[in-house]
């Protein structure tokens, strides 16, 4: 794979800066605790890698390496091959976790979200998971306006996972 590098996208995803709220959160809880779900593991590396940030997964798996208290090289590394549609299941590659919808869709409050960025702990649960689509008014009166309190988003996702798709399987 043809992976692209730039350190202001890595320094973002690992230090909870993506502009995606979910995803930071993850991040902010794998830095944290040393500990992060499977399906948040999988969320953050498909954003890092395929989905949206085109990052190679090397860099991912260093990060976990750094933080994760339960990490194996062999497992880590495997994983991230796998997840990153590098190795071993190539069809992977067209299924893109979503920064948004898997979360919204089972944390519907963003209770998670608060938990882990505390200044979202006042934001409308209406916009959590996507807080530039909140009126700069509801963002003021929350206290994070995306592009001053919040970075705002490193990448479109919708724009990012197609070019991605695409730009891997020209090179293919």
């Amino acid at each position: 794979v043809a992976w692209r590098y730039d350190a202001r996208l890595l320094d973002a995803w690992e230090h909870s800066r993506t502009g995606y709220p979910w995803i930071d959160a993850c991040m902010a809880q794998l830095r944290a605790d040393g500990w992060l779900h499977h399906l948040g593991r999988h969320a953050v590396a498909c954003f890092l890698t395929r989905g949206d940030l085109y990052q190679n997964w090397e860099h991912g798996a260093r990060v976990f390496d750094k933080y994760l208290v339960d990490s194996d090289w062999a497992l880590n590394n495997g994983n991230w091959l796998w997840l990153s549609g590098s190795s071993v299941y190539f069809n992977l590659f067209f299924r893109v976790y979503s920064p948004v919808a898997f979360a919204k869709k089972t944390d519907k409050d963003g209770a998670y979200i608060r938990k882990w960025l505390p200044a979202f702990r006042t934001f409308p649960a209406k916009y959590i998971y996507e807080p530039w689509l909140a009126p700069r008014a509801v963002q003021e009166a929350a206290g994070v306006v995306v592009g001053r309190d919040y970075p705002a988003r490193v990448v479109d996702h919708d724009a990012a996972s197609k070019a991605n798709i695409e730009a891997k399987f020209d090179k293919a």
